[in-house]
């Protein structure tokens, strides 16, 4: 498994940071991501990746900054990628209905489009692991915004790797079981020292760090107040175009 952080940024770009996309790539050359902020296609470009070559799109939440890019995606697929094959779009329960409620406000009449493609959507719940791409994924109920979710974390298994993503969340129990014995934890971070109801600051999570028994944890989706005391922090922190082997 290799995991490329094509976004590491919050909701408003700080830093000059694209929205939230990762890019898996299994040892079989299977590409999924996982979420699709605003930016997420200008990341591809800007990296070389070729949008066909995705197999599936796991979805955290339904923010903008995860799912703004998915309307792109999709009308570059239908106009200029061409694609043919199947795609699969994965996350919470009701993401058949939040993808067409973006799309269309996106673009309106768009969710109707004759696809050229199969498109797949999937439920994935805490109590419904799914196979996705190739990947075992099973989901953790996060805390962040019920308004735009449910709100997920995922425990993302292939190639004997496990790669752990919080998506985001402020600090929840369930962040132990999702993280422990992960091979790396990329975990939300968006303040210093100021506690948010629906983010992680620094000064919570290293209180914790402890808890969360992976082998390695690494920082993204920082706000300003963090990415000025990112050099503090006592662990890794993403950068747009990180590349990580769990």
């Amino acid at each position: 498994m290799k995991i490329t952080v094509l976004g590491s940024g919050d909701a408003f770009g700080s830093g000059g940071r694209y929205s939230t996309c990762l890019h898996l790539a299994g040892d079989d050359g299977t590409v999924m991501l996982v979420d699709c902020g605003a930016t997420s296609l200008l990341a591809m470009q800007r990296a070389g990746i070729d949008p066909n070559s995705v197999s599936a799109i796991l979805l955290t939440h339904f923010h903008a900054d995860h799912i703004g890019g998915l309307p792109f995606f999709m009308l570059d697929a239908l106009f200029n990628a061409r694609r043919k094959a199947p795609l699969t779009i994965a996350g919470p329960k009701r993401v058949q209905e939040w993808v067409k409620a973006v799309m269309e406000a996106a673009f309106p009449g768009s969710s109707s489009n004759a696809y050229p493609f199969e498109i797949t959507y999937l439920e994935v719940s805490p109590d419904k692991p799914a196979t996705v791409a190739g990947n075992a994924v099973t989901a953790f109920p996060m805390v962040h915004d019920q308004r735009a979710g449910p709100c997920q974390g995922y425990r993302i298994a292939r190639d004997a790797k496990v790669f752990a993503y919080s998506g985001d969340t402020t600090w929840t129990e369930d962040l132990v079981p999702l993280a422990d014995g992960a091979d790396v934890l990329l975990v939300e971070c968006y303040t210093w020292d100021i506690p948010l109801k629906n983010h992680l600051d620094w000064k919570t999570l290293s209180g914790r760090l402890a808890d969360l028994r992976a082998k390695r944890v690494i920082l993204t989706h920082m706000g300003p107040q963090m990415l000025a005391n990112r050099d503090k922090a006592t662990v890794a922190c993403a950068e747009d175009g990180l590349v990580i082997h769990p």
